[in-house]
């Protein structure tokens, strides 16, 4: 089935933690999944890594046949939980429970081939969450996306689903046998409002990522849409409450009359105990496992999975979103900072052209957020054939470090480079990085604790006023750089911050001195200062008159002054160069550089990180921003 020998390798798609000593390994072996344990030892610093031979089982049900599938799963209380297609062509997806510690055959699943189960699925991931204090209220929740079937089949729309089921469902008595029946979905919604009451979604789920808390029972979910449009481009990360899916599984139900029917919101008598809820004998006696429910709830259960009720974000808006730029986001990787004024959820962003963006969204005064992109680092190029490798973003908390993994190996980040804002009270202030603090000597990692010390940051506001005793303007401190010009030509004036997220701010004064400012509100502070010096073309003329004594230039100085080049002629200050000559130099400099370019085309001579340069026309007195 393999589109070549590269499909028929086998490629692992699980490795779960089985204990302490062992991991749970699952593989497609060439289009034959098996299983095994890996043996990794007693010693944490040289771990054994020795594969079981003897262990190896069929992979059916546990993992995909083949590497292209999506496919998640989640091993927690000796049982996996597995989201994967169960057949060689892959055409039948399901949500598949099945023993590991025992030689237990039993399995449980989601009905085969019935659309309003499962449609088309695509699986992203997978998380075992519990309700409350009693273990017999815990479930597993699994994020994938899939055809709607509310859309109709000259509209076919994907839909982001949330669905969940019992730990301890296992299947009815006479009808749902070896089936699901807690088996509940409801439709995760990432949106933006418009004009005229039009939202824009982003409907296709790419990444989640549960954020854990204190509270074990309330976990913050952040998801990664993108959009399906023809119209525009883009993706946005949205964050979902527990509070808020617990509540649309207890809403009302959708229903469909019949194939002609439209879905409608369900009105009619819901059986008892509520379809959904896991058995437990504490709660009710009668109902100690799935096969005690009655026929009623089970016959329900069998055509009403959907919810009617839509799951909308806790900010009932995306926290970050990107529109019309050149890649898409696939992986995100959610750090909860302390800061010294308060807690920041920091997003490591993977995107499809190998860049990593680091993003906090900050809190304002009302319900909206400030997105800063604190980051966006280059860490694989396009691969042999022109395509870009698939990113996969893993965070170690106990490490303190963010792991990059694609085809082309593993990348190791640190989540804070602290050292790059400088020494300044200002520029690390102006950062709003919240892993990074002024230290009374240079920008370093902020870490928490109650001794008083000289630290300054202030990831909100980004005020340098009210955190350091130095934060002027600049200008007094600042050499005006001397730069030559010529009238009616043209140079660049390089202003490089040490941040994204400041605008920078170009002003000319009336003596030609150009300051390059870095604006962050509501501070503004002058980063250099440019004198210009510039001549005309009748002083050039003068020139070259005065150097010449009337004749010609000698063929030996013409041909060394042709050599220079154009950073040669400012630091001289075009004292004894002729507009001709100016010309003549630089059509030299540019038969040459072509040359150049048609020898070695075959380069990538760009990079994605090319410092910002502003075009100053010196023929314009105005100011240029």
């Amino acid at each position: 089935k393999g589109d070549g020998l590269t499909d028929c390798g086998n490629y692992v798609r699980l490795l779960q933690s089985f204990n302490k000593t062992h991991i749970y390994v699952c593989g497609t072996g060439a289009y034959y999944p098996q299983c095994t344990y890996i043996d990794l030892g007693h010693s944490t610093e040289e771990p054994l890594f020795h594969l079981k031979y003897h262990a190896v089982e069929s992979g059916r049900g546990r993992c995909p046949f083949s590497p292209q599938e999506s496919f998640t799963a989640r091993l927690t209380d000796g049982d996996l939980y597995a989201g994967t297609s169960v057949d060689f062509m892959g055409a039948n997806a399901a949500i598949f429970r099945s023993s590991v510690h025992s030689s237990s055959q039993h399995y449980i699943r989601t009905e085969a081939y019935q659309d309003h189960w499962l449609n088309e699925p695509e699986f992203v991931g997978s998380f075992s969450i519990p309700d409350t204090h009693s273990v017999d209220d815990d479930k597993v929740y699994f994020f994938f996306k899939e055809t709607a079937v509310e859309s109709s089949q000259w509209d076919r729309r994907v839909y982001s689903r949330v669905a969940r089921v019992c730990k301890n469902d296992i299947g009815g008595k006479r009808s749902l046998i070896n089936r699901w029946s807690t088996f509940l979905k409801a439709r995760l919604v990432c949106s933006v409002s418009g004009p005229g009451g039009i939202d824009t979604q982003f409907d296709e789920l790419e990444d989640i990522f549960m954020l854990e808390t204190k509270d074990s029972q309330n976990p913050i979910i952040y998801g990664v849409f993108s959009t399906s449009s023809s119209v525009f481009r883009g993706s946005a990360v949205c964050v979902y409450s527990m509070a808020s899916i617990r509540a649309a599984f207890n809403g009302p139900f959708a229903h469909k009359e019949g194939p002609d029917h439209r879905w409608v919101e369900f009105k009619g008598r819901i059986p008892y105990p509520r379809p959904g809820t896991c058995p437990s004998e504490t709660y009710d006696p009668l109902h100690k496992s799935t096969r005690d429910f009655p026929d009623d709830l089970v016959s329900f259960m069998r055509g009403h999975q959907l919810m009617w009720d839509p799951i909308l974000p806790a900010t009932r808006q995306p926290v970050f979103m990107q529109v019309n730029v050149p890649h898409i986001l696939r992986k995100v990787v959610v750090d909860r900072v302390d800061a010294e004024d308060g807690q920041y959820d920091v997003l490591h962003l993977g995107t499809d052209n190998g860049k990593v963006l680091k993003v906090v969204s900050v809190p304002k005064d009302n319900t909206e957020t400030e997105e800063i992109i604190l980051e966006e680092l280059t860490v694989f190029q396009k691969m042999t054939g022109g395509c870009w490798p698939l990113i996969i973003v893993v965070y170690v908390c106990q490490q303190q470090q963010l792991y990059v993994s694609s085809e082309e190996g593993v990348v190791q980040l640190s989540l804070q480079r602290c050292h790059l804002y400088g020494k300044g009270c200002v520029d690390c202030c102006l950062a709003r990085d919240p892993y990074c603090a002024w230290d009374g000597l240079t920008c370093s990692r902020y870490f928490p604790t109650n001794k008083r010390r000289a630290r300054r940051q202030d990831v909100k506001h980004g005020d340098p006023m009210s955190q350091c005793h130095d934060a002027g303007d600049g200008f007094e401190s600042l050499e005006a750089k001397l730069v030559y010009g010529v009238e009616s030509n043209a140079t660049f004036l390089e202003c490089l911050p040490r941040f994204q997220q400041a605008p920078v701010q170009w002003t000319v004064q009336p003596s030609q001195a150009h300051t390059s400012k870095v604006m962050e509100k509501p501070y503004l502070y002058v980063l250099y200062i440019f004198d210009i010096n510039l001549n005309t073309i009748l002083q050039i003329n003068k020139t070259r008159v005065r150097g010449g004594n009337g004749g010609a230039i000698g063929h030996t100085q013409s041909h060394t002054q042709l050599n220079r080049n154009y950073k040669d002629l400012h630091m001289m200050g075009m004292a004894s160069v002729s507009v001709d000559e100016y010309c003549e130099q630089m059509w030299y400099r540019e038969k040459k550089k072509q040359q150049k370019l048609r020898q070695l085309k075959w380069k990538q001579t760009q990079t994605d990180n090319r410092k910002a340069r502003v075009h100053i026309q010196y023929q314009l007195y105005t100011n240029i921003i």
